[in-house]
């Protein structure tokens, strides 16, 4: 397979953000979101019980609503850049920042002295072993099957979650007319076998999968069968 191009399909505003990565980089891309991340009601516990929070995900900050105020004096332990910033944006101290995923985010806030954080979080992810409060839910969007498997041939999909390698899974019939490139394995094996070209980050961050994205698309001796790094 030689890729022509690239194809972001997680929820927006990230959808965007990875598109312009992309684009600075020299892709051709096509964003096509396969969910819509909303708000959902949540009761913030006491803040006094943990002594930081843990943020995974920008949405968690973005989507947290009002409840997060009564959260604000906690130091954040952040895994990404991005969920860095956004918090930054809000107001709230980052004391850790972790780009080895959330394990070595954890380690690493253990090490400063944060040990009983609360995990502000998404309904679906990855549970961190911690207390989690649920402030926000993504909803998938309607898609037509044989548009997006168009789309997706010739292209290398990125996924950027378990539940959006499902769904691509489910939609693309000829895994043989399309790559994709994940952001861990985890997430890389969530989709199956059989795509024309198939491989994960080494650290899983956005700007880190962009960057494999990109080089399989320069690279093409780098397109035929499965490459995992």
């Amino acid at each position: 397979m030689n890729p022509s191009g690239l194809l972001v399909v997680r929820p927006e505003p990230g959808n965007a953000r990875t598109i312009a990565r992309l684009r600075a980089g020299g892709g051709a891309v096509l964003g096509r979101p396969l969910f819509a991340a909303a708000p959902i009601a949540w009761a913030p516990p006491d803040p006094a019980a943990f002594d930081a929070l843990l943020v995974t995900s920008a949405n968690a900050v973005r989507l947290a609503g009002a409840g997060l105020a009564r959260l604000a004096g906690l130091p954040v332990i952040a895994v990404g850049a991005e969920s860095a910033a956004v918090a930054r944006d809000a107001g709230l101290h980052v004391a850790v920042v972790g780009d080895g995923g959330v394990a070595d985010a954890l380690t690493a806030a253990a090490a400063a002295g944060l040990v009983r954080p609360l995990h502000l979080a998404g309904r679906e992810h990855i549970d961190s072993g911690h207390p989690t409060a649920i402030v926000y839910a993504s909803a998938e969007l309607d898609v037509d099957a044989a548009a997006f498997a168009a789309a997706a041939a010739g292209r290398i999909v990125l996924l950027h979650s378990v539940r959006a390698a499902h769904r691509v899974a489910a939609l693309v019939a000829d895994r043989q007319a399309t790559g994709i490139a994940a952001l861990s394995p985890a997430v890389l094996a969530a989709a199956g076998d059989g795509w024309a070209l198939a491989c994960a980050a080494a650290m899983p961050t956005d700007a880190a999968l962009c960057a494999l994205a990109l080089a399989r698309t320069i690279d093409r001796a780098a397109g035929g069968g499965d490459k995992r790094p």
